[in-house]
């Protein structure tokens, strides 16, 4: 599949880094709130914590990408790899 050739998906969503901006930005926010952690590995159980309350949020509602919307385009580039 080439990259980017979703004529269905907005490409500004695909292309931006504003999620990634985002989710860095709410990182810091949470940590913040802490202040100062015991150990490294306290920390990470927060972000662990964080990404993986983001990641189903995506998965399940927020997603930019939707499977139904993929779910041609993957077909049909199969086929035109068949022949």
């Amino acid at each position: 599949m080439q990259f980017y050739n979703f004529p269905e998906i907005d490409k500004r969503r695909i292309s931006s880094t504003n999620v990634l901006e985002r989710t860095n930005r709410e990182i810091r926010r949470r940590s913040r709130v802490v202040g100062v952690f015991p150990s490294i590995e306290s920390y990470l159980r927060l972000v662990t914590a964080y990404l993986i309350e983001y990641t189903e949020d995506w998965a399940n509602e927020n997603a930019y990408i939707k499977a139904d919307k993929l779910e041609p385009l993957l077909e049909q580039e199969l086929a035109q790899a068949a022949n």
